[in-house]
């Protein structure tokens, strides 16, 4: 049985959404999969005015998700695929959320309008590049239709990933 999904809204992070983002994900059970720490606020900052430049330029970018409060609940969108690794060139979808916000379908929300707005950008696929542990991302990969393109050893930290394809 399907539930229904929870209404979000993207929006495009702002300044203040960097401090929101800063404290939400300071928490090992969120950074298990991103080093195990929360990073300083400066680069969230950084990331925030990135992916002001990713929307303005390409159409699309890490968005902040919103409730229907209005309140932040982490990052979900589609940007370039950062690593000197792996699938350059491509667009990969992500998605992060603060602890509390888990398990109530929000990203598989946020993650079906990242792909109606990719695809509208005339985006042919993205890819979602996941640890092999993290189980809740790839049920997310698979509600979403994707499929396992590749399995890798992600060269810094020497773990399994897996590699999902979507064709838009």
């Amino acid at each position: 049985m399907n539930r229904a999904l929870p209404v979000v809204r993207l929006r495009v992070p702002t300044d203040e959404d960097a401090v929101v983002w800063h404290r939400i994900f300071d928490d090992p059970d969120v950074m298990e999969f991103h080093g195990g720490k929360s990073a300083e606020l400066s680069v969230y900052e950084e990331l925030t005015a990135r992916q002001r430049r990713h929307d303005a330029e390409r159409g699309f970018c890490l968005w902040t998700v919103l409730d229907e409060e209005d309140r932040v609940l982490g990052f979900t969108g589609a940007q370039p695929w950062p690593g000197e690794w792996g699938p350059k060139g491509e667009i990969e979808i992500g998605w992060r959320l603060g602890r509390e916000h888990w398990g109530k379908g929000y990203v598989t929300a946020a993650a079906q309008q990242t792909l109606e707005r990719v695809r509208a950008t005339g985006t042919s696929s993205v890819i979602a590049m996941v640890y092999a542990a993290n189980a809740r991302s790839i049920a997310v990969t698979q509600r979403l239709g994707m499929r396992l393109a590749e399995v890798f050893t992600a060269p810094t930290s020497k773990k399994q990933g897996h590699c999902y394809r979507l064709d838009l």
